[in-house]
């Protein structure tokens, strides 16, 4: 997930040096949505695995 929002902001970059602001603006828009929710799912794994502790 965490490639698919690179991916985006690249395009969103590219977009932006030419010109497309429409497309700029969206392909930004989605990989702020992504990495957000890259970030939510990291967190809830780290937590889940820190409250599962060690096995004996």
């Amino acid at each position: 997930m965490l490639y698919w929002a690179i991916l985006f902001f690249i395009v969103a970059i590219v977009a932006g040096i030419f010109g497309f602001g429409g497309v700029a603006s969206a392909s930004a828009g989605i990989a702020q949505i992504l990495f957000f929710v890259f970030l939510v799912l990291f967190i809830i794994a780290l937590v889940s695995r820190a409250m599962k502790g060690r096995a004996p």
